[in-house]
């Protein structure tokens, strides 16, 4: 057991820095938002749907609702086929393992070459591709759902599909479409993971210095909520 432990050393410690490092990152955003509800791009956006689904509803704006619905469901549907896309490739590249090995390890200084951490790796991508297929697909579900529930005049007075119910499900829908791109941010580790297990570390710090740019919201919004 020891000696299988040192063989994968360098890969096992670079891993958990990697999910240690995100882990990390995703708690401190959280925290932000606790104390300032405008902080990321992601909780302003919330407040932007639900502050939309009112206004559609309320004055009648069909047509608006339809065409905006529409977008995000063609930006949605373009992901989900990009991950299906990116899986067929991941699994033909998993059946030429043997004649690509000497050329994924040439930059492989500390980690280990075993034909079945490769695959290993390769599983931990294709993991990582459905969940960003599913979270997509679900997202256009839940957009579809919301386009019959936003029609819905408020003269009928229904109690269930309000302004507030509507806005629930247009941001779960906003939630699995971030959850898909996540899992496309999180791919780029795992991608220079097969080439070494120190580049998948520079690789996740890299990635969390572009995220903390992306995340963020502007400031003139952020202190509006402070």
């Amino acid at each position: 057991m020891l000696s299988l432990f040192n063989t994968y050393a360098a890969d096992l410690s670079s891993l958990v820095a990697s999910v240690a490092l995100l882990l990390i990152y995703h708690i401190y955003l959280q925290y932000k938002v606790g104390k300032n509800r405008a902080y990321t791009i992601q909780a302003v956006n919330v407040m932007a749907r639900t502050a939309w689904v009112v206004t559609i509803m309320r004055e009648g704006k069909d047509i608006l609702a339809v065409q905006t619905l529409r977008n995000s469901t063609m930006a949605a549907t373009f992901l989900a086929s990009t991950s299906v896309l990116l899986i067929i490739g991941v699994l033909t590249l998993s059946g030429q393992a043997d004649k690509l090995e000497g050329t994924w390890h040439a930059l492989n200084a500390v980690g280990s070459r075993h034909p079945e951490l490769w695959l290993a790796k390769l599983l931990l991508l294709l993991i990582d591709l459905f969940v960003a297929f599913f979270s997509f697909s679900m997202s256009i579900r839940i957009y579809n759902h919301v386009g019959y529930m936003i029609n819905v005049p408020l003269s009928l007075n229904h109690r269930v599909i309000s302004p507030d119910h509507v806005a629930v499900h247009l941001n779960r829908a906003g939630n699995f479409y971030s959850i898909g791109m996540r899992a496309y941010y999180f791919s780029v580790p795992i991608v220079f993971w097969l080439f070494g297990p120190h580049l998948m570390v520079g690789a996740t710090v890299l990635l969390i210095a572009v995220l903390y740019h992306l995340d963020r919201a502007p400031k003139t919004l952020q202190q509006d909520y402070t």
